[in-house]
C-alpha cells in the first residue's frame, strides 16, 4: 500500500471542517425555523447529506475512481443505486399505504358522527 492512499493531516482537517459545517447549516435550518417553504427546507438538507456523504468518502474513506483500477467507485455506484431503489420503493409503498387506508379510516369517522 502506497503512502498516496492515506490522507494527509491537512485533507483531515479540510474533510472534518466541511463536516462540521454541513451538519451546522441543516441543524440551523431545522432549529432556526427560518421563512422559508418546508419543501425548500428539506431539500436544501438532502443535497448538504448527499455532500456530506461524497467528503466522507473523499476525506476520510480515501474512495476514488483511481483506487484499485476503479473498483472502488463501482462498487459504490452500485451501493448507491441499490440505495436508491430501496428508499425510493420504501417511500411509494408508505405513500400508497397511507393513501389506500386513509378512506377507510374516514369511513369510520363518518360512523361515529352518526
Amino acid at each position: 500500500m502506497s503512502d498516496t492512499s492515506h490522507g494527509s493531516y491537512k485533507s483531515y482537517i479540510t474533510g472534518f471542517v466541511l463536516s462540521v459545517l454541513l451538519t451546522a447549516v441543516p441543524f440551523w435550518l431545522v432549529m432556526a425555523e427560518p421563512d422559508i417553504h418546508v419543501g425548500w427546507a428539506i431539500a436544501i438538507i438532502a443535497i448538504l447529506g448527499a455532500i456530506q456523504v461524497v467528503v466522507h468518502m473523499v476525506y476520510f474513506l480515501h474512495v476514488s475512481v483511481k483506487a484499485e483500477s476503479g473498483w472502488q467507485a463501482m462498487s459504490l455506484g452500485m451501493t448507491v443505486i441499490l440505495l436508491v431503489i430501496i428508499l425510493a420503493g420504501s417511500i411509494w409503498v408508505m405513500f400508497h399505504l397511507n393513501t389506500n387506508m386513509m378512506p377507510a379510516h374516514d369511513q369510520i369517522e363518518r360512523l361515529r358522527d352518526l
